[in-house]
């Protein structure tokens, strides 16, 4: 028997008998459209119960149902024996998945109680402490210690009257909700590695629940987490200075010590070829921090990705590439616009933007990524296309086929506890749900299009579709025009827009004149299809990813970490 089981589910539980038409929702980002990689906060929690003797295991049943039609998983869960089930709820979108698991945990161990956390968990607690299915709500964004506090009150069978971040019911359905005490000032107490996992992999002689995303054996990408908090105030960003502040009182980031950072970049890159993506800026922590971090960290041959939160300069870009020769980097300016940038909490100019460009590339980058997004703050559908004759100008300026530029829509939902979310009417925002079952609700529509939470003063939610799937065509035929794309991935790419967008029409057309079990029937008709259409819609996923050759893994390495020693 374990002692806890983390739960990773799909944002829509029963996403195989359904036909959604998901969209580009997940086109950038290494998970399907149902969501199947589960948090960094798994292997945290993990590593830190297990180093103080509780068993603790990982069964990402979101990837297990996407790898396998044949894999049931409430059969699975019927199977498990263990005395608290983990269950994340760190993105909305899990918002339907998440509570079907937990309704199906308890239906098959009704004794055995379910525990819930993250981000959406901790701001809607009191609502979803009150589903029959959850016992216990963790919130905040460190969650280690009182989890190891609570499971140590399950074991001993007392009430967790003294557990911090705890929201709670008791034996006769009361609410209890604790203190948010613990808020760690830097990450030094967590093991930021994925040592404890391939340990775990060997131990439960099971390799698949544990895969962080579907296709992570194929591209085994990790990540290094440099910060908890954020020092900026992106609007729309659920993890922003603003949201912190608002859910768990946090007043300034919890930062990794840059030579623990830099052990753990070392670590990860002793186990596979794909890249270690360092999550954060380093810039946040200042630059004496940054110094450090490269002083610790000097040689690695390893890729890693790098991300900024606003431009850089040449001398900072410079002392980076002798620290990490094979660095790549995401930079996320949201807009070509400075206006639209600007209230959407991104004061810098495009000169800045160019300047990072220019820096970057000749510094070295392998690669770099430019992301922009439809459905900001002040953003009309002009100026949501006009980004993409922005991209042509930047790819004829640098145009060695490193810059790789890439568009998607905000969606579906808006994050909780961001400035959107919360003053939606200052920052130009409708939004269609304000509770965790409205949400829970929106997923079960057959269309990204009604999925979405919210519409914009600028745009409502058939002009955001409308105008995704345009700046997609477009960008793809610049990327065709440019070589960033050969003419085949582009016709496939351009192929899938216009299926999507042919789908989306007819779904359209099913909802003005069909209702009930006749929709439904219409709907699954068109699954196929739209099953087809579901990934790689505006651009194909593999543009993501950083060629790691025939064998991803360094198998050595790995076979002396699962036998217990350490990695070269």
């Amino acid at each position: 028997m374990y002692d806890l089981v983390f739960l990773h589910a799909p944002s829509v539980y029963d996403f195989r008998q359904r036909a959604t038409l998901w969209g580009p929702i997940s086109d950038l980002v290494p998970s399907t459209p149902v969501f199947d990689m589960y948090p960094v906060g798994f292997t945290t929690m993990l590593a830190y119960l297990q180093a103080r003797g509780f068993q603790a295991r990982i069964l990402n049943l979101a990837a297990r149902m996407v790898h396998s039609p044949r894999f049931d998983p409430e059969k699975s869960i019927a199977a498990l024996r263990a005395r608290a089930f983990g269950i994340d709820l760190h993105w909305l979108p899990h918002a339907h998945g998440a509570l079907e698991v937990a309704r199906l945990a308890k239906q098959h161990h009704p004794e055995t109680p379910v525990i819930f956390g993250g981000y959406s968990a901790t701001y809607y607690h009191e609502e979803l402490v009150r589903y029959p299915q959850v016992d216990y709500v963790l919130r905040g964004d460190s969650t280690e210690a009182p989890l190891l506090r609570l499971m140590e009150h399950i074991v001993a069978g007392r009430a967790p009257v003294d557990v911090p971040n705890l929201t709670w019911k008791d034996a006769r359905g009361e609410v209890h909700v604790n203190a948010l005490e613990y808020l760690p000032q830097d990450l030094d107490h967590l093991t930021l590695d994925y040592f404890p996992i391939v340990r775990s992999v060997v131990r439960d002689r099971d390799l698949l629940n544990y895969m962080p995303f579907t296709h992570w054996l194929e591209y085994p990408i990790m990540a290094s987490l440099s910060v908890k908090g954020c020092t900026q105030n992106c609007v729309i960003c659920g993890g922003s200075a603003f949201a912190g502040r608002g859910m768990y009182g946090r007043e300034r980031p919890a930062f990794r010590d840059p030579e623990g950072l830099a052990a753990d970049v070392r670590r990860m890159g002793s186990l596979s070829r794909a890249p270690v993506f360092l999550l954060g800026d380093l810039r946040q922590a200042g630059m004496d921090y940054a110094r450090r971090f490269f002083r610790a960290v000097q040689g690695h041959r390893g890729p890693v990705i790098v991300e900024f939160f606003w431009p850089t300069d040449r001398a900072y870009m410079e002392d980076l590439a002798a620290a990490l020769p094979d660095f790549l980097v995401e930079f996320s300016p949201e807009s070509h616009d400075p206006v639209v940038r600007k209230a959407s909490g991104k004061g810098y100019t495009n000169a800045g933007i160019e300047r990072t460009i220019a820096a970057s590339l000749a510094a070295g980058a392998r690669r770099f990524d430019l992301f922009f997004m439809i459905g900001l703050s002040r953003q009309t559908p002009a100026s949501a296309l006009e980004t993409v004759a922005y991209c042509r100008e930047l790819l004829a300026r640098f145009d060695d086929g490193r810059l790789i530029p890439f568009t998607s829509p905000l969606a579906p939902f808006l994050d909780p506890g961001s400035l959107a979310y919360e003053q939606p009417e200052r920052h130009g925002y409708l939004r269609h749900a304000t509770t965790l079952e409205a949400h829970r609700q929106l997923l079960l529509q057959p269309s990204w299009k009604y999925i979405l939470s919210y519409e914009t003063r600028w745009m409502d939610r058939h002009a955001l579709a409308d105008v995704t799937y345009e700046a997609g065509f477009r960008l793809n035929r610049l990327k065709r025009e440019v070589g960033l794309a050969s003419a085949e991935k582009a016709a496939e790419t351009e192929a899938r827009i216009a299926e999507a967008r042919a789908l989306m029409a007819q779904i359209d057309a099913l909802l003005a004149t069909h209702t009930g079990a006749a929709l439904e029937r219409e709907l699954l008709a068109l699954k196929p299809r739209i099953d087809a259409a579901n990934t790689s819609t505006v651009c194909d996923k593999s543009e993501l990813d950083v060629p790691v050759g025939p064998i991803p893994f360094k198998v050595l390495n790995l076979v002396k970490v699962g036998l217990g020693g350490g990695g070269d």
